[in-house]
């Protein structure tokens, strides 16, 4: 019995050197660690955080604590970055040691999204969804490839819209289902409506609820996720298995679809048929070619939606500068065909119109978490080892040291003659950073593009009239992990007659 006691005190006072050494060393964290809210004990600073729109109250946190803030969530801690420069030193540079995810226990593990790239951990899977996705788009020569087909599939989206105006949204996202789907599983959108498309446009809507922050208790209290569906207050597992079975949908009906097209050989080429006919299925590697097709479909056809819908809040806030780039598609395409990515190089305005779509709101106000791996110091402050740290993308595209006048769209900025000093490319900014970086850019970048390009060509966009007075839309986004336009009233009509007909014989 003496014995047991004593082995009982030994273990306690070595516990109680731990925790000692644990606090101390807490204390001394704390004491470098970047200025945010004081917060409470125990929960920290839990009742800071906004429920909605994070992003606004983190840049509005700026003017009190300065562009790199740390917070306290029930001991998690997190860091927000409100300035480029510091994103770049962080997630860029240092990327060996910020490219890992949190564990977001409702989105990922409840839900399953940790199986798709968005969300999953830093590591071999990981490195080897990139290295298929750098196969279908990895730099300019691959989109080269898809200029054809984003081409007919924008010709499409315009013969929608020339028949249905009112529906402008709903256009968009068919149209950015159809590149992809095309891409990925060699599957080709017929008019109406598309069970696949729908399928995806729920998944990824419900993965934006999920991935909210503060949106779900379970997050902040990882073992609620134990607790059985049937208790008052537990909602959020039946939403999360319901949730499950719509992503788990989205990656398995386009796939086993292009697998029975082997069966019989149906299939046109297509990003997952290339890979399962090439590649040695052994292990994991079906799995993963399953889930990095559905990484890319999901985190494309959305974030593309948002920018070009933006696009047509932007044309009918902005008639002079929709007008000034209607004069530079006429000067150089001309009336007699629409315009191709070959005109890219002579249409610098257009050119600029894309980079201040991707400016102005950005699809992702704050990115994805990266998860620091080890202790790091940076500008004299302690960052601890498994911190969330944020980029707030938002407001490093609206901080007006760098961007003038941010909440006015003005494609002008990004060129020469402005007379004043040309700022950064969002582009370097909006899709992310470091090792995390959205591996669809470019192909993101030449949907908006050719999107904005050919609508200017041959459609006017204005404001509606009601009771004899223009409409003014209002600049209203929704929160979450994807920020899309609040639906709006605009006006679009054909551009002449002659516009009309190219619409119509455009193949």
């Amino acid at each position: 019995m003496s014995t047991l006691l004593g082995a009982l005190q030994v273990t306690l006072a070595f516990a109680g050197i731990i925790l000692i050494h644990a606090t101390f060393k807490r204390a001394q964290q704390k004491s470098s660690l970047p200025p945010g809210p004081r917060g409470f004990p125990l929960i920290g600073n839990i009742l800071d955080l906004p429920t909605s729109y994070e992003w606004l109250k983190f840049a509005e946190w700026e003017g009190k604590y300065g562009d790199i803030i740390h917070l306290d969530l029930l001991g998690q801690p997190v860091v927000v970055l409100n300035s480029a420069r510091h994103a770049v030193a962080l997630l860029d540079k240092r990327s060996n040691i910020y490219s890992d995810r949190p564990t977001l226990t409702m989105s990922g593990e409840l839900v399953g999204w940790n199986r798709a790239l968005a969300l999953m951990s830093y590591g071999d899977r990981f490195r080897e969804y990139r290295r298929f996705a750098a196969r279908l788009f990895g730099g300019h020569a691959q989109i080269k490839n898809h200029h054809g087909l984003e081409e007919y599939e924008t010709t499409r989206f315009l013969r929608r819209l020339l028949k249905d105006p009112d529906d402008v949204q709903a256009h968009i996202r068919k149209t950015a289902g159809a590149i992809i789907l095309n891409l990925v599983y060699g599957y080709r959108v017929g008019e109406g409506t598309d069970p696949i498309v729908d399928l995806v446009e729920t998944a990824v809507e419900q993965f934006s609820q999920a991935t909210t922050p503060g949106a779900f208790y379970v997050d902040m209290f990882p073992l609620l996720r134990y607790v059985p569906n049937w208790v008052p207050g537990a909602g959020f597992q039946k939403k999360a298995m319901q949730w499950r079975r719509r992503a788990e949908e989205m990656a398995d009906v386009p796939f086993e679809l292009v697998k029975r097209r082997m069966m019989d050989h149906t299939n046109t080429p297509n990003y997952v048929l290339s890979l399962l006919e090439s590649e040695r299925l052994e292990g994991d590697k079906e799995f993963n070619i399953k889930w990095s097709a559905a990484s890319i479909y999901s985190g494309g056809a959305d974030t593309t939606v948002s920018a070009i819908y933006s696009f047509f809040l932007a044309m009918t806030l902005y008639p002079d500068v929709q007008k000034r780039a209607q004069a530079e598609i006429d000067s150089v395409v001309g009336h007699d065909r629409l315009p191709s990515f070959d005109d890219r190089p002579n249409l610098p305005y257009i050119e600029a119109l894309v980079k201040e779509v991707l400016r102005w709101n950005p699809v992702g106000p704050l990115g994805l978490p990266h998860r620091l791996i080890r202790d790091d110091i940076y500008e004299g402050f302690v960052i601890p080892k498994g911190s969330i740290v944020m980029a707030n993308i938002w407001k490093m595209l609206h901080d007006p040291s760098i961007y003038f006048n941010p909440s006015q769209f003005d494609p002008s900025r990004f060129l020469p003659d402005a007379g004043t000093a040309i700022p950064p490319d969002p582009r370097e900014i909006c899709f992310g950073f470091g090792r995390r970086i959205c591996p669809g850019l470019h192909l993101a970048d030449a949907s908006v593009f050719i999107s904005c390009a050919m609508t200017l060509a041959t459609f006017d966009v204005s404001k509606i009239i009601e009771n004899g007075k223009p409409v003014e839309p209002k600049v209203e986004y929704t929160t979450g992990t994807i920020s899309h336009p609040k639906p709006f009233k605009c006006a679009i009509k054909p551009r002449s007659a002659s516009a009309e007909a190219l619409i119509m014989s455009a193949e």
